[in-house]
């Protein structure tokens, strides 16, 4: 199967955030209701062909801000070099310095550091060394994994939030403003000219559309951290009716008058 064209029409609900009046909620139901999964290490072919197996951790990740990294840090501290790959690379110069986890990149900007072409975190596949235990893949994940924590402790927040995203909108009517979250799909037209670049990308692609739940349930503890509680239980309600409304009409060979994700459609043909 193969990606979808982008740029198609969506449902997408409004709610008042229930704990600030002057804020609203827009969200996709069309993505939020898909049946998309990380596939990574599971038929995940890498943004990049010529690196297949470092799923989107190539060019490692942006910070969002001082506190991104300085828990991304504290995490790293609680990594051993049993787990990890690259712990030796990681350690400070100097005594009682930082580890040497993060990088600049063109622009200025904070990042997490590369070695050997791919994010530092990232555990290549195949790697074995004398009492290396870990695993390929992501070792802040592992890590989060290993004492029964969610990845959203341990991973920066473009790592844990990614494929969902949280934008901005203003809206005027009158001599009022309103702002506007919107959560959505972070899709290959989210990345701008860099999207272009990508050799293949998960969302839009019928091979990731085979989730045991709808992204609304599987990605619970990433809304719940980008919305607040009280606005996710409203969230979780609409996409609730609209998976029963879904499956409703497919019972009884009903017309069908919602817009659902053309990858996750596909694939159940």
């Amino acid at each position: 199967m193969s990606e979808i064209k982008p740029g198609f029409a969506r449902d997408w609900v409004e709610f008042t955030d229930p704990n600030d009046p002057e804020e609203i909620f827009k969200c996709d139901l069309t993505w939020l209701t898909s049946f998309w999964t990380c596939i990574y290490g599971d038929g995940c072919k890498g943004v990049f062909e010529n690196r297949p197996n470092d799923g989107c951790c190539t060019e490692g990740a942006m910070y969002s801000d001082e506190d991104d990294e300085v828990r991304v840090r504290k995490a790293a501290a609680d990594l051993t070099p049993e787990m990890w790959q690259f712990w030796e690379q990681a350690q400070p110069k100097k005594p009682n310095g930082q580890m040497r986890i993060s990088d600049i990149d063109e622009d200025k900007e904070r990042k997490t550091r590369t070695v050997d072409d791919a994010c530092i975190f990232l555990n290549r596949k195949g790697y074995t060394a004398p009492g290396f235990t870990g695993s390929f893949g992501c070792v802040l994940h592992h890590l989060a994994q290993k004492e029964n924590r969610h990845f959203v402790d341990t991973k920066p927040d473009v790592c844990w939030q990614l494929p969902l995203r949280r934008s901005y909108e203003t809206r005027e009517v009158g001599e009022r403003e309103y702002s506007i979250t919107v959560i959505g799909e972070y899709e290959r037209l989210a990345w701008g000219d860099g999207g272009d670049d990508f050799d293949w990308y998960c969302t839009a692609n019928t091979d990731a559309h085979v989730g045991s739940e709808p992204v609304y349930i599987s990605n619970r503890t990433e809304l719940q951290a980008l919305m607040g509680m009280d606005a996710y239980a409203i969230l979780a309600e609409h996409c609730d009716a609209r998976v029963k409304g879904i499956n409703d009409a497919k019972a009884r060979s009903l017309p069908l008058f919602v817009i659902q994700h053309p990858a996750t459609l596909a694939n159940n043909k």
